[in-house]
Parts: structure tokens; C-alpha cells; sequence
């Protein structure tokens, strides 16, 4: 089975809340796992996020730094 790539989704890369879902034809999804609890966030956002109130790094993901956590605190404010 082939690797899946991660779409260009911005913030969503490197967020705690982000989970891939790929489909039969090849396609990969990224899921806002926030949306279950919070009805404000949509289920697949519209990509790239570049602000987002619900942003939280998951620090193991690489790439993830305090500067896109500081991006995530600006768009709750």
C-alpha cells in the first residue's frame, strides 16, 4: 500500500486535532477532530488554515513551534 500523503492543509499539519482520512480513490482528507465537541469548527475545513482559535501544536509532529501555537492564540483574539 502506497505512503499517504498529508493535503497542504496549513495549520492543520501540525495540530494536535488533525486526523488524515483517505478514501478508496486515492484521495486524503484532513479531519478537524474539535468539530465532535465544538459545532464552531467544521468538520473538513476549507485548506490551507492559516488562523485557527482551536490550534494546539502536537509537538510530535516535526515542525511544530511555538510561532504556529502564537498564530493559533491570534485568531482566538
Amino acid at each position: 500500500m502506497a505512503a499517504m500523503s498529508q493535503p497542504a492543509a496549513g495549520l492543520c499539519n501540525l495540530c494536535l486535532y488533525q486526523r488524515l482520512i483517505p478514501n478508496t480513490r486515492g484521495s486524503v482528507f484532513s479531519l478537524c477532530e474539535r468539530s465532535a465537541s465544538d459545532p464552531s469548527f467544521p468538520r473538513y475545513p476549507r485548506i490551507p488554515v492559516l488562523a485557527c482559535g482551536g490550534f494546539e501544536a502536537d509537538e510530535g509532529r516535526s515542525g511544530a513551534s511555538a510561532d504556529d501555537a502564537q498564530a493559533g492564540d491570534e485568531a482566538r483574539s
